[in-house]
């Protein structure tokens, strides 16, 4: 029986838009945007940034030699702010419901500190509660010094939780994550970014508790 579940945060939880993060950062005159930005795991100055190789004032200074000109954190942040499309609400309520059926919920996120310093703020959800309050634990690549789908992320994390593989459901959007969690033991589910999947994810769970019940409905 699943009794832990792992989300990933951008493209699960969040809905990205990697064509206008892309736009964004071509309009501060990065070159080649499309090619410097993966829509799962970051190359270059950007894997730089979400691995914790580079912190984020040292980005901005190398981002600005590549534009060919200074930038500014506030022109970063919102480049990098393109990639949020929306949050549903649906998501949050889903993520409510499953805490108060008695699931332990741990984020684990490929990201970097532009999109955490809004994630990890009063101004997450709309209703004054950072993402933290969505779960047990979170676990993020720039802070872990490792990204996905690096198998010793999901070992790092699977030892610090306690957790039996067996029990445990990772849902991700990116299918070469999704790929190695699976050869770790764990279950794995991979909806694609921004689909529906509140409803889809109970299958997984192996309980006789409804969708509508454990989502408090």
């Amino acid at each position: 029986m699943i009794k832990k579940i792992i989300f990933d945060f951008g493209g699960v939880i969040v809905t990205l838009d990697h064509q206008e993060a892309v736009r964004r950062f071509a309009a501060l005159g990065l070159k080649d945007a499309a090619k410097a930005l993966d829509p799962y795991t970051q190359g270059g100055i950007f894997g730089e940034l979400e691995e914790g190789k580079i912190g984020a004032d040292e980005f901005v200074s190398q981002l600005g030699n590549l534009c060919g000109r200074t930038l500014t954190y506030e022109e970063c942040y919102h480049a990098w702010h393109g990639y949020h499309k929306e949050l549903p609400e649906r998501n949050l309520k889903a993520l409510r419901g499953l805490v108060e059926n008695g699931y332990r919920l741990i984020m684990l996120s490929n990201t970097n500190p532009f999109m955490m310093q809004w994630a990890r703020s009063s101004a997450f959800d709309g209703h004054g509660h950072p993402v933290d309050d969505y779960f047990d634990s979170v676990y993020v690549s720039y802070k872990m010094g490792m990204m996905k789908p690096n198998p010793m992320f999901f070992k790092t994390v699977l030892e610090r939780e306690g957790i039996v593989p067996e029990e445990t459901l990772f849902v991700d959007d990116g299918p070469r994550n999704v790929a190695v969690a699976s050869q770790l033991g764990i279950h794995t589910y991979c909806p694609a970014n921004g689909s529906d999947w509140t409803e889809e994810i109970y299958s997984f769970l192996g309980t006789d508790v409804s969708a509508r019940d454990m989502k408090g409905e």
